[in-house]
């Protein structure tokens, strides 16, 4: 290529590169220019709930656009997940993605998506710890008394959790396993109806997120 052809082909190049950039950024800028729905993948009320309708409700004041959020609970997410997968790819169709989506990935054999390639991440928006709550007539106040009560009575603890395969699932799971006492898990289809249940006395225990938690006043926390 000769040099003033090699010249042209470069201006013409970057000129391509920059008005790339421009359209993009004008895009974003115009974003959104109507309202936008947040899947939600578990009932509302719980902790995801919660995370979605803060941040929806901020976004809605800053860009000017309807931020709705949408419960599908179900599956472990899985429901809401491929609702987002199958919907159209212009980012008016978010999902709020937690631990049980990374979990799913590995928990179930087969999914009819492809989590890592179907789903673009946006942000990281918060971090929910764990706890363990217990109905206040619960004899176990501490861990320890909750180990030595679960040992002493095998199968007799009922632990709810927003599902098969959620984050709280497996912490109630992992602290089985470390322990060795022996709890019935009883799933529900997200954190509040989990709780719901603790209030109402079907289970003594519960396992949720803090958010979820702090949203109940009933039950007592057993530990963080």
């Amino acid at each position: 290529m000769k040099l003033p052809h090699r010249r042209r082909f470069l201006h013409l190049a970057v000129g391509a590169a920059a008005l790339a950039a421009a359209s993009r950024f004008a895009w974003a800028q115009a974003y959104p220019t109507r309202p936008v729905r947040i899947i939600v993948g578990f009932a509302a009320g719980g902790g995801n709930d919660i995370v979605a309708r803060l941040i929806g409700q901020w976004l809605s004041e800053h860009l000017g656009q309807p931020f709705v959020v949408e419960n599908r609970p179900g599956a472990g997410s899985n429901i809401a997940t491929q609702a987002v997968v199958n919907a159209a790819p212009d980012g008016y169709t978010l999902l709020l993605v937690g631990a049980t989506n990374a979990i799913n990935v590995s928990y179930y054999q087969k999914l009819n998506f492809n989590f890592v390639q179907d789903i673009a991440p946006v942000a990281s928006i918060t971090q929910q710890p764990q706890i363990m709550l217990a109905v206040p007539s619960f004899p176990a106040k501490t861990i320890p008394e909750l180990v030595d009560y679960a040992k002493a009575n095998p199968g007799k603890v009922n632990v709810s959790s927003p599902g098969v395969g959620s984050i709280s699932h497996l912490a109630g799971e992992l602290f089985k396993m470390m322990t060795g006492v022996e709890m019935v898990h009883v799933p529900f289809s997200g954190n509040s109806p989990a709780l719901t249940a603790l209030l109402g006395g079907q289970v003594e225990m519960s396992i949720a997120s803090l958010p979820s938690s702090m949203s109940s006043s009933g039950p007592a926390s057993c530990a963080g």
